[in-house]
Protein backbone atom coordinates (compact mmCIF):
# COMPACT_ATOMS: atom_id res chain seq x y z
CA UNK A 1 0.00 0.00 0.00
CA UNK A 2 2.94 2.33 -0.54
CA UNK A 3 1.03 4.90 -2.58
CA UNK A 4 0.81 8.67 -2.59
CA UNK A 5 -2.49 8.52 -0.70
CA UNK A 6 -1.29 6.14 2.06
CA UNK A 7 -0.55 7.31 5.60
CA UNK A 8 2.07 5.63 7.78
CA UNK A 9 1.97 5.93 11.59
CA UNK A 10 4.00 4.20 14.29
CA UNK A 11 2.15 3.34 17.48
CA UNK A 12 2.93 2.14 21.00
CA UNK A 13 0.25 1.07 23.47
CA UNK A 14 1.00 0.02 27.06
CA UNK A 15 -1.82 -1.90 28.79
CA UNK A 16 -1.92 -1.91 32.59
CA UNK A 17 -3.92 -3.76 35.23
CA UNK A 18 -3.45 -5.32 38.64
CA UNK A 19 -1.75 -8.71 38.94
CA UNK A 20 -5.17 -10.32 39.46
CA UNK A 21 -6.67 -8.41 36.49
CA UNK A 22 -9.33 -6.64 38.54
CA UNK A 23 -10.04 -4.19 35.72
CA UNK A 24 -10.19 -6.71 32.87
CA UNK A 25 -12.60 -8.90 34.85
CA UNK A 26 -14.99 -5.92 35.00
CA UNK A 27 -14.70 -5.20 31.27
CA UNK A 28 -12.31 -2.25 31.73
CA UNK A 29 -9.20 -1.38 29.73
CA UNK A 30 -6.56 1.04 31.03
CA UNK A 31 -3.73 2.06 28.70
CA UNK A 32 -1.13 4.63 27.65
CA UNK A 33 -0.76 5.16 23.92
CA UNK A 34 1.34 7.24 21.60
CA UNK A 35 1.66 7.79 17.87
CA UNK A 36 4.36 9.33 15.72
CA UNK A 37 8.14 9.58 15.80
CA UNK A 38 9.98 9.27 19.12
CA UNK A 39 10.80 13.02 19.12
CA UNK A 40 7.22 14.05 18.28
CA UNK A 41 5.14 11.58 20.24
CA UNK A 42 1.96 12.66 21.95
CA UNK A 43 0.89 10.42 24.81
CA UNK A 44 -2.72 9.71 25.67
CA UNK A 45 -4.09 7.94 28.72
CA UNK A 46 -7.37 6.11 28.13
CA UNK A 47 -9.96 4.28 30.22
CA UNK A 48 -12.46 2.18 28.31
CA UNK A 49 -15.41 0.15 29.60
CA UNK A 50 -17.29 -2.33 27.45
CA UNK A 51 -20.81 -3.52 28.28
CA UNK A 52 -21.22 -7.27 29.09
CA UNK A 53 -22.72 -7.99 25.66
CA UNK A 54 -20.11 -5.87 23.87
CA UNK A 55 -22.74 -3.61 22.32
CA UNK A 56 -21.65 -0.35 23.99
CA UNK A 57 -18.37 1.30 24.99
CA UNK A 58 -17.81 4.06 27.52
CA UNK A 59 -14.47 5.81 27.04
CA UNK A 60 -12.54 8.70 28.61
CA UNK A 61 -9.16 9.90 27.27
CA UNK A 62 -6.70 12.51 28.51
CA UNK A 63 -3.80 13.91 26.48
CA UNK A 64 -0.60 14.04 28.54
CA UNK A 65 1.85 16.74 27.43
CA UNK A 66 5.49 15.88 26.77
CA UNK A 67 7.31 13.50 24.45
CA UNK A 68 8.59 11.11 27.11
CA UNK A 69 6.44 8.28 28.43
CA UNK A 70 4.40 9.71 31.33
CA UNK A 71 3.75 8.14 34.69
CA UNK A 72 0.39 6.40 34.82
CA UNK A 73 -2.08 8.35 36.97
CA UNK A 74 -5.69 7.10 37.44
CA UNK A 75 -6.64 10.45 38.99
CA UNK A 76 -6.59 11.99 35.50
CA UNK A 77 -10.00 10.32 35.02
CA UNK A 78 -11.41 11.22 38.44
CA UNK A 79 -14.18 13.44 37.08
CA UNK A 80 -15.44 10.88 34.53
CA UNK A 81 -18.03 8.14 35.05
CA UNK A 82 -15.65 5.35 34.05
CA UNK A 83 -12.91 6.88 36.23
CA UNK A 84 -15.15 6.64 39.28
CA UNK A 85 -15.77 2.99 38.52
CA UNK A 86 -12.03 2.27 38.36
CA UNK A 87 -11.42 4.08 41.67
CA UNK A 88 -14.05 1.92 43.37
CA UNK A 89 -12.65 -1.32 41.90
CA UNK A 90 -9.09 -0.50 42.97
CA UNK A 91 -10.25 0.58 46.45
CA UNK A 92 -11.91 -2.81 46.97
CA UNK A 93 -8.96 -4.83 45.58
CA UNK A 94 -6.64 -6.55 48.04
CA UNK A 95 -3.67 -5.59 45.87
CA UNK A 96 -4.46 -2.48 43.81
CA UNK A 97 -0.97 -1.97 42.41
CA UNK A 98 -1.15 -1.25 38.68
CA UNK A 99 1.51 -2.98 36.60
CA UNK A 100 2.34 -3.21 32.91
CA UNK A 101 0.64 -6.32 31.58
CA UNK A 102 1.66 -6.16 27.92
CA UNK A 103 2.71 -3.71 25.20
CA UNK A 104 1.92 -3.49 21.50
CA UNK A 105 4.24 -1.78 19.04
CA UNK A 106 3.26 -1.42 15.41
CA UNK A 107 3.55 0.50 12.18
CA UNK A 108 0.17 1.19 10.63
CA UNK A 109 -0.17 2.03 6.95
CA UNK A 110 -3.63 3.10 5.79
CA UNK A 111 -5.43 4.53 2.82
CA UNK A 112 -9.04 5.14 1.83
CA UNK A 113 -10.44 3.27 -1.16
CA UNK A 114 -13.43 4.68 -3.02
CA UNK A 115 -15.65 2.34 -5.01
CA UNK A 116 -18.74 4.06 -6.36
CA UNK A 117 -20.33 5.79 -3.38
CA UNK A 118 -18.65 3.46 -0.87
CA UNK A 119 -15.60 4.45 1.17
CA UNK A 120 -13.43 1.70 2.68
CA UNK A 121 -10.35 2.20 4.83
CA UNK A 122 -7.56 -0.32 4.18
CA UNK A 123 -5.16 -0.71 7.11
CA UNK A 124 -1.97 -2.78 7.11
CA UNK A 125 -0.64 -3.11 10.65
CA UNK A 126 2.65 -4.87 11.38
CA UNK A 127 4.37 -5.15 14.73
CA UNK A 128 4.63 -7.18 17.90
CA UNK A 129 2.96 -7.90 21.22
CA UNK A 130 5.29 -8.13 24.24
CA UNK A 131 4.57 -9.50 27.72
CA UNK A 132 7.61 -9.81 29.98
CA UNK A 133 9.90 -12.25 28.14
CA UNK A 134 7.28 -13.42 25.61
CA UNK A 135 6.87 -11.85 22.20
CA UNK A 136 4.50 -12.52 19.29
CA UNK A 137 4.88 -10.97 15.84
CA UNK A 138 1.64 -9.83 14.19
CA UNK A 139 0.88 -8.77 10.64
CA UNK A 140 -2.70 -8.07 9.67
CA UNK A 141 -4.81 -6.36 7.06
CA UNK A 142 -8.05 -4.70 8.16
CA UNK A 143 -10.96 -3.48 6.07
CA UNK A 144 -13.23 -0.85 7.60
CA UNK A 145 -16.47 0.40 6.05
CA UNK A 146 -16.54 4.19 6.38
CA UNK A 147 -19.53 4.93 4.18
CA UNK A 148 -21.70 2.84 1.90
CA UNK A 149 -23.01 -0.73 1.77
CA UNK A 150 -21.57 -3.97 3.14
CA UNK A 151 -21.94 -5.74 -0.22
CA UNK A 152 -19.25 -3.53 -1.77
CA UNK A 153 -16.99 -4.13 1.24
CA UNK A 154 -17.44 -7.88 0.70
CA UNK A 155 -16.45 -7.56 -2.95
CA UNK A 156 -13.27 -5.68 -2.00
CA UNK A 157 -12.35 -8.21 0.72
CA UNK A 158 -12.93 -11.15 -1.63
CA UNK A 159 -10.74 -9.49 -4.27
CA UNK A 160 -7.87 -9.07 -1.79
CA UNK A 161 -8.39 -12.61 -0.54
CA UNK A 162 -8.02 -13.98 -4.08
CA UNK A 163 -4.92 -11.90 -4.82
CA UNK A 164 -2.98 -12.31 -1.57
CA UNK A 165 -4.27 -15.54 0.09
CA UNK A 166 -5.49 -13.72 3.20
CA UNK A 167 -6.90 -15.67 6.16
CA UNK A 168 -9.59 -14.16 8.36
CA UNK A 169 -8.54 -13.70 12.00
CA UNK A 170 -11.03 -12.22 14.46
CA UNK A 171 -8.64 -12.21 17.43
CA UNK A 172 -7.79 -8.65 18.44
CA UNK A 173 -4.30 -7.49 19.46
CA UNK A 174 -5.70 -6.74 22.90
CA UNK A 175 -7.20 -10.21 23.32
CA UNK A 176 -3.95 -11.87 22.27
CA UNK A 177 -1.99 -9.57 24.58
CA UNK A 178 -4.15 -10.51 27.57
CA UNK A 179 -3.51 -14.22 27.06
CA UNK A 180 0.18 -13.65 26.34
CA UNK A 181 0.44 -11.89 29.71
CA UNK A 182 -1.03 -15.05 31.25
CA UNK A 183 1.69 -17.15 29.64
CA UNK A 184 -0.23 -18.38 26.59
CA UNK A 185 0.59 -17.58 22.97
CA UNK A 186 -2.92 -18.53 21.83
CA UNK A 187 -6.44 -17.97 23.09
CA UNK A 188 -8.56 -20.69 24.77
CA UNK A 189 -11.47 -22.37 22.97
CA UNK A 190 -14.53 -20.13 22.58
CA UNK A 191 -17.83 -21.61 23.73
CA UNK A 192 -21.40 -20.67 22.92
CA UNK A 193 -22.77 -17.72 24.83
CA UNK A 194 -26.27 -17.35 26.20
CA UNK A 195 -28.37 -15.06 24.06
CA UNK A 196 -30.79 -12.58 25.60
CA UNK A 197 -33.30 -12.25 22.78
CA UNK A 198 -34.84 -8.78 22.28
CA UNK A 199 -38.61 -9.24 22.34
CA UNK A 200 -39.73 -6.46 20.00
CA UNK A 201 -37.77 -7.04 16.81
CA UNK A 202 -38.69 -8.15 13.30
CA UNK A 203 -38.20 -11.73 12.01
CA UNK A 204 -35.21 -10.61 9.91
CA UNK A 205 -33.61 -8.93 12.90
CA UNK A 206 -34.29 -12.05 14.99
CA UNK A 207 -32.47 -14.22 12.47
CA UNK A 208 -29.54 -11.76 12.28
CA UNK A 209 -29.18 -11.71 16.08
CA UNK A 210 -29.01 -15.52 16.22
CA UNK A 211 -26.51 -15.67 13.35
CA UNK A 212 -24.27 -13.15 15.09
CA UNK A 213 -24.36 -15.15 18.33
CA UNK A 214 -23.28 -18.40 16.65
CA UNK A 215 -20.52 -16.70 14.68
CA UNK A 216 -19.13 -15.29 17.93
CA UNK A 217 -18.32 -18.89 18.86
CA UNK A 218 -17.20 -20.04 15.41
CA UNK A 219 -14.77 -17.33 14.35
CA UNK A 220 -12.27 -17.28 17.28
CA UNK A 221 -11.91 -21.06 17.13
CA UNK A 222 -11.49 -21.03 13.35
CA UNK A 223 -8.88 -18.26 13.70
CA UNK A 224 -6.90 -20.21 16.29
CA UNK A 225 -6.92 -23.40 14.20
CA UNK A 226 -5.95 -21.52 11.03
CA UNK A 227 -2.64 -20.40 12.56
CA UNK A 228 -1.90 -24.03 13.51
CA UNK A 229 -1.53 -23.57 17.27
CA UNK A 230 -4.85 -24.98 18.46
CA UNK A 231 -5.85 -27.88 20.69
CA UNK A 232 -8.50 -30.56 19.97
CA UNK A 233 -11.07 -28.58 22.00
CA UNK A 234 -10.83 -25.70 19.50
CA UNK A 235 -11.99 -28.03 16.74
CA UNK A 236 -14.73 -29.44 18.96
CA UNK A 237 -16.05 -25.99 19.83
CA UNK A 238 -15.78 -24.89 16.20
CA UNK A 239 -18.00 -27.78 15.14
CA UNK A 240 -20.42 -27.09 18.01
CA UNK A 241 -20.67 -23.50 16.78
CA UNK A 242 -21.25 -24.70 13.22
CA UNK A 243 -23.99 -27.04 14.46
CA UNK A 244 -25.63 -24.09 16.22
CA UNK A 245 -25.40 -22.04 13.04
CA UNK A 246 -26.90 -24.86 10.98
CA UNK A 247 -29.67 -25.21 13.58
CA UNK A 248 -30.54 -21.53 13.18
CA UNK A 249 -30.64 -21.85 9.38
CA UNK A 250 -32.67 -25.06 9.46
CA UNK A 251 -35.27 -23.95 12.00
CA UNK A 252 -35.42 -20.20 11.38
CA UNK A 253 -33.91 -19.58 7.96
CA UNK A 254 -37.40 -19.01 6.56
CA UNK A 255 -37.87 -15.93 8.77
CA UNK A 256 -36.06 -13.76 6.21
CA UNK A 257 -34.06 -14.26 2.98
CA UNK A 258 -30.71 -13.34 4.55
CA UNK A 259 -28.78 -16.53 3.74
CA UNK A 260 -28.49 -18.07 0.29
CA UNK A 261 -28.90 -21.81 -0.34
CA UNK A 262 -25.33 -21.95 -1.64
CA UNK A 263 -24.05 -20.73 1.76
CA UNK A 264 -25.96 -23.45 3.60
CA UNK A 265 -24.60 -26.10 1.23
CA UNK A 266 -21.02 -24.85 1.62
CA UNK A 267 -21.41 -24.86 5.42
CA UNK A 268 -22.67 -28.46 5.38
CA UNK A 269 -19.73 -29.59 3.22
CA UNK A 270 -17.22 -27.86 5.48
CA UNK A 271 -18.78 -29.44 8.57
CA UNK A 272 -18.47 -32.88 6.97
CA UNK A 273 -14.80 -32.30 6.08
CA UNK A 274 -13.99 -31.48 9.71
CA UNK A 275 -15.76 -34.58 11.04
CA UNK A 276 -13.00 -37.17 10.51
CA UNK A 277 -10.45 -35.25 12.56
CA UNK A 278 -12.97 -34.69 15.36
CA UNK A 279 -13.87 -38.43 15.53
CA UNK A 280 -10.18 -39.26 15.99
CA UNK A 281 -9.77 -36.58 18.69
CA UNK A 282 -12.87 -37.87 20.51
CA UNK A 283 -11.42 -41.37 20.70
CA UNK A 284 -8.08 -40.05 21.95
CA UNK A 285 -9.77 -37.98 24.68
CA UNK A 286 -12.39 -40.40 26.00
CA UNK A 287 -12.08 -43.99 24.75
CA UNK A 288 -8.33 -44.57 24.68
CA UNK A 289 -7.86 -43.87 28.42
CA UNK A 290 -10.62 -46.38 29.16
CA UNK A 291 -9.05 -49.00 26.89
CA UNK A 292 -5.68 -48.48 28.57
CA UNK A 293 -7.31 -48.92 31.97
CA UNK A 294 -8.84 -52.18 30.69
CA UNK A 295 -5.28 -53.28 29.68
CA UNK A 296 -6.12 -53.59 26.00
CA UNK A 297 -3.14 -54.97 24.00
CA UNK A 298 -3.77 -52.40 21.25
CA UNK A 299 -5.20 -48.98 22.01
CA UNK A 300 -4.33 -46.29 19.48
CA UNK A 301 -5.72 -46.49 15.95
CA UNK A 302 -3.83 -45.09 12.96
CA UNK A 303 -4.31 -41.36 12.44
CA UNK A 304 -6.64 -40.38 9.58
CA UNK A 305 -4.91 -40.51 6.20
CA UNK A 306 -5.85 -37.62 3.97
CA UNK A 307 -6.69 -38.56 0.40
CA UNK A 308 -6.30 -36.30 -2.61
CA UNK A 309 -9.87 -35.09 -1.98
CA UNK A 310 -9.11 -34.34 1.66
CA UNK A 311 -6.61 -32.03 3.31
CA UNK A 312 -5.57 -31.19 6.85
CA UNK A 313 -7.88 -29.24 9.13
CA UNK A 314 -5.63 -26.18 8.89
CA UNK A 315 -5.62 -26.31 5.10
CA UNK A 316 -9.39 -26.75 4.98
CA UNK A 317 -9.98 -23.69 7.15
CA UNK A 318 -7.41 -21.57 5.27
CA UNK A 319 -8.87 -22.49 1.87
CA UNK A 320 -10.28 -19.60 -0.14
CA UNK A 321 -13.77 -21.11 -0.28
CA UNK A 322 -13.84 -21.33 3.53
CA UNK A 323 -12.69 -17.72 3.88
CA UNK A 324 -15.40 -16.58 1.46
CA UNK A 325 -17.97 -18.51 3.49
CA UNK A 326 -16.98 -16.81 6.77
CA UNK A 327 -16.95 -13.35 5.21
CA UNK A 328 -20.36 -13.94 3.63
CA UNK A 329 -21.91 -14.94 6.96
CA UNK A 330 -20.32 -12.02 8.81
CA UNK A 331 -21.71 -9.56 6.30
CA UNK A 332 -25.12 -11.27 6.38
CA UNK A 333 -25.57 -11.03 10.13
CA UNK A 334 -24.75 -7.31 10.08
CA UNK A 335 -27.00 -6.50 7.14
CA UNK A 336 -29.73 -3.95 7.70
CA UNK A 337 -33.15 -5.57 7.81
CA UNK A 338 -36.02 -4.09 5.85
CA UNK A 339 -39.05 -2.81 7.74
CA UNK A 340 -41.40 -5.66 8.69
CA UNK A 341 -44.51 -6.02 10.75
CA UNK A 342 -43.69 -7.33 14.21
CA UNK A 343 -45.51 -10.65 14.79
CA UNK A 344 -45.84 -12.38 18.20
CA UNK A 345 -42.22 -13.47 18.45
CA UNK A 346 -42.67 -16.36 20.88
CA UNK A 347 -45.36 -17.94 18.74
CA UNK A 348 -43.15 -17.61 15.68
CA UNK A 349 -40.07 -19.13 17.33
CA UNK A 350 -41.69 -22.00 19.19
CA UNK A 351 -43.45 -23.63 16.21
CA UNK A 352 -40.41 -25.58 14.87
CA UNK A 353 -39.35 -26.47 18.42
CA UNK A 354 -42.74 -28.00 19.13
CA UNK A 355 -42.44 -30.19 16.04
CA UNK A 356 -38.92 -31.23 16.97
CA UNK A 357 -39.99 -32.19 20.51
CA UNK A 358 -42.79 -34.30 19.08
CA UNK A 359 -40.37 -36.28 16.87
CA UNK A 360 -38.03 -36.87 19.81
CA UNK A 361 -40.92 -38.21 21.92
CA UNK A 362 -41.81 -40.66 19.14
CA UNK A 363 -38.21 -41.91 18.85
CA UNK A 364 -37.81 -42.15 22.64
CA UNK A 365 -40.81 -44.46 22.86
CA UNK A 366 -39.17 -46.97 20.51
CA UNK A 367 -35.48 -46.32 21.18
CA UNK A 368 -34.51 -49.98 21.71
CA UNK A 369 -35.83 -50.84 18.24
CA UNK A 370 -34.00 -48.03 16.41
CA UNK A 371 -30.98 -48.83 14.25
CA UNK A 372 -27.69 -46.91 14.49
CA UNK A 373 -28.66 -44.42 11.80
CA UNK A 374 -31.96 -43.60 13.51
CA UNK A 375 -30.24 -43.20 16.87
CA UNK A 376 -27.70 -40.86 15.33
CA UNK A 377 -30.55 -38.85 13.80
CA UNK A 378 -32.23 -38.70 17.21
CA UNK A 379 -29.04 -37.38 18.78
CA UNK A 380 -28.81 -34.65 16.14
CA UNK A 381 -32.41 -33.65 16.84
CA UNK A 382 -31.72 -33.36 20.57
CA UNK A 383 -28.67 -31.20 19.86
CA UNK A 384 -30.71 -29.06 17.49
CA UNK A 385 -33.47 -28.61 20.05
CA UNK A 386 -31.01 -27.78 22.82
CA UNK A 387 -29.10 -25.20 20.74
CA UNK A 388 -32.35 -23.58 19.65
CA UNK A 389 -33.67 -23.24 23.20
CA UNK A 390 -30.34 -21.78 24.32
CA UNK A 391 -30.83 -19.07 21.67
CA UNK A 392 -34.51 -18.23 22.17
CA UNK A 393 -35.11 -19.39 25.76
CA UNK A 394 -34.78 -15.92 27.32
CA UNK A 395 -38.33 -15.19 26.09
CA UNK A 396 -39.73 -17.83 28.48
CA UNK A 397 -39.40 -18.61 32.18
CA UNK A 398 -35.71 -19.15 32.95
CA UNK A 399 -36.56 -21.85 35.52
CA UNK A 400 -38.67 -23.88 33.07
CA UNK A 401 -36.18 -23.49 30.21
CA UNK A 402 -33.25 -24.38 32.47
CA UNK A 403 -34.93 -27.59 33.66
CA UNK A 404 -35.79 -28.61 30.10
CA UNK A 405 -32.24 -27.90 28.91
CA UNK A 406 -30.84 -30.09 31.67
CA UNK A 407 -33.05 -32.98 30.48
CA UNK A 408 -31.79 -32.46 26.92
CA UNK A 409 -28.14 -32.33 28.06
CA UNK A 410 -28.61 -35.45 30.21
CA UNK A 411 -29.90 -37.28 27.13
CA UNK A 412 -27.28 -35.86 24.78
CA UNK A 413 -24.35 -37.05 26.91
CA UNK A 414 -25.01 -40.84 26.89
CA UNK A 415 -26.20 -40.66 23.27
CA UNK A 416 -22.90 -39.00 22.37
CA UNK A 417 -20.96 -41.70 24.19
CA UNK A 418 -23.04 -44.32 22.38
CA UNK A 419 -22.34 -42.79 18.97
CA UNK A 420 -18.60 -42.34 19.70
CA UNK A 421 -18.44 -45.98 20.83
CA UNK A 422 -20.28 -47.12 17.68
CA UNK A 423 -17.88 -45.21 15.40
CA UNK A 424 -14.85 -46.57 17.30
CA UNK A 425 -16.25 -50.10 17.17
CA UNK A 426 -16.45 -49.97 13.38
CA UNK A 427 -12.88 -48.63 13.16
CA UNK A 428 -11.47 -51.38 15.39
CA UNK A 429 -13.40 -54.06 13.50
CA UNK A 430 -11.76 -52.92 10.28
CA UNK A 431 -8.36 -52.73 12.00
CA UNK A 432 -8.78 -56.26 13.39
CA UNK A 433 -8.75 -57.70 9.86
CA UNK A 434 -5.00 -56.92 9.71
CA UNK A 435 -4.14 -56.63 13.41
CA UNK A 436 -5.51 -59.44 15.67
CA UNK A 437 -4.71 -57.48 18.84
CA UNK A 438 -7.58 -55.12 17.95
CA UNK A 439 -10.14 -57.84 18.73
CA UNK A 440 -9.86 -57.10 22.45
CA UNK A 441 -11.05 -53.54 21.77
CA UNK A 442 -13.85 -54.88 19.57
CA UNK A 443 -15.16 -57.02 22.42
CA UNK A 444 -14.75 -54.29 25.04
CA UNK A 445 -16.47 -51.67 22.86
CA UNK A 446 -19.33 -54.07 22.04
CA UNK A 447 -20.01 -54.59 25.76
CA UNK A 448 -19.79 -50.83 26.42
CA UNK A 449 -22.21 -50.14 23.60
CA UNK A 450 -24.84 -52.46 25.08
CA UNK A 451 -24.39 -50.99 28.56
CA UNK A 452 -24.96 -47.44 27.26
CA UNK A 453 -28.41 -48.29 25.89
CA UNK A 454 -29.97 -48.21 29.37
CA UNK A 455 -28.95 -44.65 30.39
CA UNK A 456 -29.83 -43.45 26.89
CA UNK A 457 -33.36 -44.82 27.11
CA UNK A 458 -33.91 -43.57 30.68
CA UNK A 459 -32.80 -40.01 29.89
CA UNK A 460 -34.86 -39.91 26.69
CA UNK A 461 -38.01 -40.85 28.58
CA UNK A 462 -37.42 -37.88 30.92
CA UNK A 463 -37.20 -35.56 27.91
CA UNK A 464 -40.42 -37.00 26.53
CA UNK A 465 -42.19 -36.56 29.89
CA UNK A 466 -41.02 -32.94 30.36
CA UNK A 467 -43.83 -30.39 30.90
CA UNK A 468 -44.49 -28.48 27.69
CA UNK A 469 -44.15 -25.04 29.27
CA UNK A 470 -44.17 -23.33 25.86
CA UNK A 471 -47.82 -24.34 25.35
CA UNK A 472 -48.97 -22.14 28.24
CA UNK A 473 -48.44 -18.94 26.27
Amino acid sequence: MATKTAKCISSTVVYVDTQEEHLAKKGLTFCLSSEGLSTQKTWKQTLRERSPDGSAVLEHSVVVLGHHRPVLDPSRHAESEVGGRVSQILAEAEDSTLIERYTTESVRTSRVLRKGGTLIELILEEGQICAETQLVAVSEMRFSLILGVAKILLEVVENWLERFDLVLDTRSWQERGMWLARGRTGIPPSRGRRLVMPEHISPAQTLAVMLKNTLAQIMPNASEISVNQSKPEHLHQLRVGMRRLRTVLRLYGSLAPLVEASQELALAKLFQKLGTARDYDAMAESLWPLLRAAQAPLVETPAPVHTQEETSTVAVLCAKETQRLWIGFLVTCHAEASAQQLPPLRKLLVAPLRRLHRKIRQDAAQFSALDDEARHRLRRRIKRLRYAWELVGSLWSSKAVGKYLRHLQNAQTPLGELMDTTVALEMYRNLAQQEPRAWFAVGWLSARREALLIPCEESLLKVAASPRFWSRH
